[in-house]
């Protein structure tokens, strides 16, 4: 359950990262209550996630994930231009988010 919350949480990052853009600096009420929600809500997430996930990998798929799915949104929508490079590496990141998690953390008592 915590990696579903992790995952969950870094989509409402890339959620408030979108709308902190789309807000016109905070000026625009609709995109930053949007922002401030959803931010609020990935924080509390990824505070819960880190009960159990280790912080530098929780941090690590939190920021890489949201990333991701940023600029895929951004070049999905005509905000950022496309480019295969750009997916090429982005679809790095996101292997580097799963091989995190296939990699595990050891228990209390050194056992993977």
């Amino acid at each position: 359950m915590p990696w579903v919350l992790l995952l969950a949480s870094a989509v409402l990052e890339a959620v408030w990262a979108s709308a902190l853009a789309a807000s016109d600096g905070l000026s625009r009420p609709g995109p930053a209550a949007v922002f401030l929600v959803a931010g609020t809500l990935s924080m509390v997430g990824l505070a819960h996630a880190v009960r159990t996930i280790p912080i530098g990998t929780a941090y690590a798929v939190w920021t890489g994930l949201g990333a991701a799915l940023t600029v895929t949104w951004a070049m999905t929508t005509g905000d950022e231009p496309f480019s295969v490079v750009k997916a090429a590496l982005l679809a790095g990141i996101v292997a580097a988010v799963v091989g995190l998690k296939l990699v595990g953390h050891p228990s209390a008592d050194g056992t993977p």
